[in-house]
């Protein structure tokens, strides 16, 4: 079993990667358990990519163990890709939840293409200098209101594609094999087996 530190405070994130990643042979501790205390990493990239590493290998290098960190956020067509990289704090700095979701709401009055996607990059920091990268995607759409309290983020907003509830609807084992961080982690999972055998 690797044991991994996962650089995010954000302990639904913790909880959706480990369950996943478990069944890899890869066990997730929180950066408090690694004995790292509160680091605020800039997320300055302009990219999920870019965000995804630094925060990877920032925290790889303080706890001289191999980190992961994973940058997402919602891909709205209409809004010509955004909120993007900005999603956790699309309607401010600190926003809620609530907030996010309540702006993209009043951004969309109007518009009929509703078409959105969920995407995921997942980074891989390893202390000998390896670094793999994997993103996923998760298509679907936006709904003109809040429908159920499940997941977080923009969950109760997003339908995705091939269902009739959105995210804050559907049970966690269902959103866990469809959802953008699951299709990363699937795809870390191969760059890691490639990592192994070509070692």
């Amino acid at each position: 079993m690797i044991i991994a530190v996962a650089a995010t405070q954000n302990k639904h994130k913790l909880a959706e990667m480990n369950e996943i990643l478990e069944q890899y042979g890869i066990r997730l501790i929180s950066v408090q358990e690694a004995g790292i205390g509160d680091i605020e990493i800039v997320e300055d990239g302009d990219t999920f990519e870019k965000n995804s590493m630094k925060k990877a290998a920032t925290i790889m290098n303080i706890s001289g163990k191999p980190a992961i960190a994973d940058d997402s956020g919602l891909s709205v067509d209409a809004l010509q890709g955004g909120p993007g990289v900005y999603s956790a704090r699309y309607a401010g700095e600190n926003a809620t939840d609530k907030e996010n979701n309540k702006k993209l709401l009043k951004e969309l009055e109007g518009i009929n293409n509703r078409q959105a996607k969920f995407v995921s990059v997942i980074s891989l920091a390893f202390p000998d200098g390896k670094k793999i990268s994997a993103r996923g995607e998760c298509h679907g759409k936006i709904t003109y209101e809040e429908r159920g309290s499940n997941g977080f983020g923009y969950d109760p907003l997003f339908i995705p594609e091939g269902y009739d509830k959105t995210f804050g609807e559907l049970d966690a084992e269902i959103k866990n094999k469809i959802s953008h961080r699951a299709n990363a982690l699937k795809k870390l999972q191969e760059e890691l087996e490639q990592l192994i055998t070509n070692n």
